[in-house]
C-alpha cells in the first residue's frame, strides 16, 4: 500500500512539474533564453580562376557551445544552417548570410562555435560539377546582445 502512495505521489509531482513548464512561468535558476541574428560576411581571395559560368556558394552553421546547451526544452535541430551565393570580382569573391537563432542556456552563455562551408561548382552541363570545396570549424563568437545582431567577417583563401 505504501508503495503505491508513493508511486501516486509521484506521479502527482511529475504532472505538476510538467504544468508549471508549459505555462511559460519563468525557467528554473541558471537558465536564459538567448536570440538573436549573425552575420557573416565571407570574403575570398581565389587561388585560380573559374571557369566561365561557375558560382560560389557559401554555408554557415552556429552551434551553442556545448557545456551551455540545455537540451530539455531545445529540438534536436538547434543548430541553424545559413546559405548564400557569392558574388565574383576578378580574383576575389564575397559571399554573405544571415542567421537568425533563439536558444535555452545554461548561466552564463558561452557562445558559439561557427562552422562553414565554401563550394565553387561549375553550372556547364546538365549536372553541376564540384571543383572545389573547403570546410572549416573556426573559433568561437559570444552572444550578441538580447534580440540584436553581430557581424562576423572572414577573409579567406580559397
Amino acid at each position: 500500500m505504501a508503495h503505491i502512495r508513493n508511486s501516486l505521489l509521484l506521479c502527482m509531482a511529475l504532472l505538476a512539474w510538467s504544468a508549471v513548464s508549459a505555462a511559460g512561468l519563468p525557467q528554473p535558476r541558471g537558465l536564459i533564453a538567448v536570440s538573436g541574428v549573425y552575420s557573416v560576411i565571407f570574403h575570398l581571395s581565389l587561388t585560380r580562376e573559374l571557369p566561365a559560368g561557375s558560382i560560389i556558394t557559401c554555408r554557415a552553421r552556429m552551434t551553442p557551445i556545448p557545456a551551455g546547451l540545455d537540451l530539455r526544452n531545445v529540438p534536436l535541430a538547434a543548430t541553424p544552417v545559413a546559405a548564400g551565393q557569392a558574388g565574383v570580382t576578378g580574383s576575389t569573391a564575397t559571399c554573405a548570410t544571415e542567421i537568425p537563432f533563439a536558444w535555452t542556456v545554461i548561466s552564463p552563455p558561452g557562445g558559439v562555435e561557427l562552422s562553414y562551408e565554401i563550394d565553387a561548382l561549375s553550372l556547364q552541363g546538365s549536372t553541376p560539377i564540384l571543383l572545389r570545396s573547403s570546410a572549416q570549424r573556426q573559433a568561437s563568437a559570444a552572444f550578441p546582445a538580447a534580440g540584436g545582431s553581430l557581424h562576423l567577417t572572414l577573409d579567406l583563401t580559397f
